[in-house]
């Protein structure tokens, strides 16, 4: 009996998953708990395997292709079964198939417009060209596409081609009857287009692209849209002196081999501050406002296509040892795409740090559900007053996003100033 092999769901907020690679090809036997493919969702490239033996009789979509939950992605069987009942129900899932039915239908309906313009030509009558008119110059060609009041002649579709393509018509010389620009002389105009724009000569451009947008950037764009439009925003931003923490740090590091980095200790201060500071250890649900007891720092790390945010959980339990090699191996985790959606499930506050690329203060929009963000800037060199005298300080900039319906301003202040009491005595975090 044939098996279909759906799109299973890999995460709790994943509606549709990306074939990144598929690990067997039609003919293949195999055996329950073997892996088929590599699935691409909005937080994690996932293994995808069998839960029956069998003959991979049919793959019905190609790696890149987006299938939804559910969506038919093969079918396994005994070798020579009829699957064509099954074939036949697969339904719009199927977004190959789809999209090579778009693509076609579309060339078809550009088809047979230009025929329908040919046909037409100038006042709906055709005419026959001369021999003659085939020897015009490419500027006669260009005056003839012109009608009796100086509109240039071109079809709906060349129009709009040459709308999307930024391209003057009256630069376009026309095939079509009469003069008239069709769809062939838009596109032959964009290969020959480098060789007239004169007023360029000596500059090369980067070639135009579309990259496909990653089921990480769509649930990213998605996810930051709701938050910034449905999260009333505010930012506070407060100015520490590093000198201490600095110390502290050349200390630590010098006494053991994991070595621990500026926002392990931000990380650090930032979940002491929380068990002193409920409020911002909150999250909005409507009729009310959760106070967890747990603290959760998530760590925003970059990677090619966005941003993942590991959680350290009991981060307020950890020492400065545990949270460094923690933090360390969630990263490589997630530049590699090997993060488990629980591995980033559950925050309750969130730490995004710039400071590594120069950046010496930026806002950050709040990671739902969590009720704010701490964005951490570049340790800088600058003279401060110390007992009336100018001297070298360290100083570093965070900004405070918060959700103004849980969280207020003097009560964001508070944990900032903790924040920073912390940091210009790291001993303090320590007791």
């Amino acid at each position: 009996m044939a098996i279909k092999i759906e799109m299973p769901k890999l995460s709790d907020t994943m509606e549709e998953g990306v074939i990144a690679s598929w690990n067997v090809k039609e003919g293949d036997k195999v055996s329950a708990g073997d892996i088929i493919a590599e699935v691409e969702t909005d937080k994690a490239t996932m293994e995808v395997e069998a839960f029956d033996d069998g003959t991979v009789l049919k793959i019905l979509v190609g790696e890149g292709d987006a299938v939804p939950l559910g969506g038919l992605m093969a079918v396994l069987g005994e070798e020579g079964e009829d699957i064509s009942d099954i074939l036949e129900g697969a339904d719009s899932g199927d977004s190959g198939k789809s999209e090579e039915k778009a693509k076609a239908k579309e060339s078809k309906s550009e088809k047979k417009e230009e025929e329908k313009e040919k046909s037409k030509g100038d006042g709906g009558s055709s005419k026959l060209t001369s021999p003659k008119s085939e020897n015009k110059s490419s500027k006669e060609e260009t005056a003839a596409s012109r009608g009796e009041h100086g509109r240039i002649l071109a079809s709906p579709l060349a129009r709009k081609m040459a709308e999307d393509k930024g391209i003057d018509l009256s630069q376009v010389s026309g095939s079509g009857p009469n003069g008239r620009i069709v769809k062939v002389d838009i596109e032959d105009y964009k290969e020959t287009a480098p060789s007239v724009a004169a007023s360029t000569q000596g500059f090369e451009s980067l070639e135009s692209r579309e990259v496909k947008v990653s089921q990480m950037r769509k649930t990213i764009g998605r996810r930051l849209s709701e938050s910034k439009f449905s999260s009333p925003h505010f930012y506070e931003t407060i100015d520490i002196d590093m000198k201490a923490a600095m110390a502290a740090r050349a200390s630590m590091n010098e006494a053991n081999d994991v070595k621990i980095s500026f926002n392990d200790i931000v990380v650090k201060a930032c979940s002491v501050a929380l068990t002193r500071h409920q409020a911002v250890n909150s999250s909005w649900h409507g009729d009310v406002i959760k106070e967890h007891g747990d603290v959760h720092v998530a760590v925003a790390v970059a990677i090619d296509e966005g941003l993942m945010s590991p959680v350290i959980r009991h981060s307020d339990k950890k020492g400065l040892l545990q949270i460094s090699s923690e933090t360390r191996e969630l990263a490589e985790l997630a530049r590699n795409r090997k993060l488990q959606p629980e591995q980033m499930e559950g925050s309750t506050f969130t730490i995004s740090n710039l400071g590594m690329f120069g950046i010496e203060e930026f806002t950050a929009i709040i990671n739902p559900p969590n009720a704010c963000i701490l964005a951490v800037g570049a340790i800088r060199d600058v003279p401060v007053v110390e007992n009336g005298e100018v001297v070298p300080g360290k100083r570093m900039k965070v900004t405070l996003s918060s959700d103004h319906r849980i969280v207020d301003g003097a009560k964001a202040a508070e944990f900032l100033n903790t924040v920073k009491n912390l940091l210009e005595n790291p001993l303090s975090m320590l007791l």
